[in-house]
């Protein structure tokens, strides 16, 4: 009888961990389903897109004013991309505000800033000391006066295109900021900016896309983000302003932004085939760093986020719960599954393989829509997700507090005393309109850098 009830106890540790893990698979399958189906049906419609005729140009083009915040950055990558941006083909006004923020190598970036420093389109300030990104963005923001500005990370190149599309998005008063597509310049590099680039372009064409049918792209992202400057400089000093349980809060500026953009009542919109590469990373290490910055931001700004639902329509609020709350049903799944294999010795297969069938449906639907079949190599992006990022996301929610950066140090923003220097061109009074520059500003010393974009265009397919 003592044998029985011993088998009975050690019975019940294993029924309790298998059914906690296949309830929780399987309601993470159910919310999943639901979440994913609604955002197909309505990002299907956003693959193509068309300017509408009453939202083309009419007279003038607006100004468009370029940001580029940088700091350490190669120096080839950054002149990569200000080519990019001086090789715009804009009918309208064009300035580029190029921000050193105090980097350590401006000795190396100084041929950068010399072979534009004659087109007076182009001005660079350098802040004496680091103050951060958004501080960059704010000290360039500060000195233009564009209609429009076009925020750009330092190791994106643009297509040809960008600004123009961009600023015809922008035609409608009702929007605040506007995205592009994003695609890893240096996809071929390694087997984890293969896997990023495909990530990119899920991110940008399922769930960018299913929330611009609503206006409300929850994250324009920074490498390639246009605001409205009318609305933009109203919501400036929240922008900089920005607290976490009493501590400033120095990362997430695009999420942030666009969520202010959101409660001041304007629309953000995605336009697919504004397209944008930049530079991803290439290891484990940088990537998870990453990851646990965007996480941090992602957790803050959705508790912000959340007042705003009510006044959007309810596929948000479904996307909401299905980005926060699938996680979390994951993550109780693979932690019981894994339980279930230490304490008794037995495999949860019906959770195993619901991870699998979900995988390889996703990937499917995937490659489906971009016609590539490198989309099915997306199944590796799983078990990343369950066994590093899901943790790190549960690091992330426990540390909200903490701003640090992960890849550089912090210094001290500049006081008043510290004034940064501003170099422009001695014609940069002159109005100048913005298409491709005739001629080379390249410093003959400098080697050019190779053109990422073309390698990295394919990515959209045959959309």
């Amino acid at each position: 009888m003592r044998f029985l009830n011993l088998t009975e106890q050690t019975d019940t540790p294993m029924d309790l961990f298998a059914t906690t893990s296949t309830f929780a698979v399987s309601s993470y399958a159910l919310l999943s389903t639901v979440y994913k189906t609604e955002q197909a049906r309505y990002a299907v419609s956003r693959d193509v897109y068309i300017l509408p005729e009453t939202q083309r140009h009419e007279g003038v083009p607006p100004s468009v004013d370029v940001i580029v915040p940088c700091f350490n950055e190669d120096p080839l990558t950054l002149l990569a991309c200000l080519e990019s941006i001086a090789s715009q083909h804009y009918a309208g006004q064009l300035r580029v505000y190029v921000v050193d923020d105090g980097s350590g190598n401006v000795d190396a970036v100084t041929p950068v800033h010399e072979a534009y420093a004659d087109d007076p389109r182009f001005k660079f300030t350098l802040l004496r000391k680091n103050a951060g990104k958004r501080k960059a963005q704010i000290a360039a923001i500060r000195q233009s006066f564009g209609d429009l500005v076009l925020n750009v990370d330092s190791d994106t190149i643009l297509a040809p295109d960008v600004v123009t599309k961009l600023a015809l998005k922008m035609q409608n008063a009702e929007i605040g900021a506007a995205m592009g597509q994003l695609t890893a310049s240096n996809r071929d590099d390694t087997w984890l900016t293969r896997l990023i680039d495909m990530e990119y372009w899920l991110a940008c064409n399922e769930e960018r896309a299913a929330q611009a049918r609503f206006g409300a792209v929850m994250c324009c992202c920074g490498p390639c983000a246009m605001y409205r400057r009318s609305a933009l400089v109203m919501l400036l000093d929240q922008y900089e302003t920005q607290f976490f349980r009493g501590k400033p809060s120095d990362f997430g500026e695009d999420r942030h932004l666009t969520i202010l953009m959101l409660k001041a009542g304007f629309r953000t919109e995605y336009v697919p085939d504004a397209i944008a590469a930049t530079v991803v990373p290439d290891r484990l290490g940088p990537y998870l760093r990453q990851q646990l910055r965007w996480a941090r931001s992602t957790f803050r700004d959705t508790l912000l986020g959340l007042r705003l639902l009510p006044e959007l329509d309810r596929y948000l609020t479904l996307d909401v719960i299905g980005q926060n709350l699938g996680p979390l049903l994951l993550a109780l799944s693979l932690l019981s599954g894994l339980a279930q294999i230490a304490f008794t010795g037995t495999v949860p297969w019906c959770t195993g393989l619901t991870i699998t069938s979900m995988t390889m449906v996703r990937c499917s639907v995937a490659a489906f829509r971009a016609r590539q079949l490198r989309f099915f190599g997306f199944s590796l992006h799983t078990p990343i997700n369950l066994f590093l990022l899901l943790p790190v996301k549960a690091y992330a929610l426990c540390t909200l507090s903490n701003s640090d950066w992960l890849s550089r140090s912090t210094a001290s923003v500049p006081n008043g005393a510290e004034r940064p220097i501003v170099i422009e061109s001695s014609t940069s009074g002159s109005k100048v309109s913005g298409g491709p520059r005739t001629g080379s500003f390249r410093n003959p010393d400098l080697p050019r850098a190779p053109s990422k974009f073309a390698a990295s265009d394919s990515v959209l397919g045959g959309e």
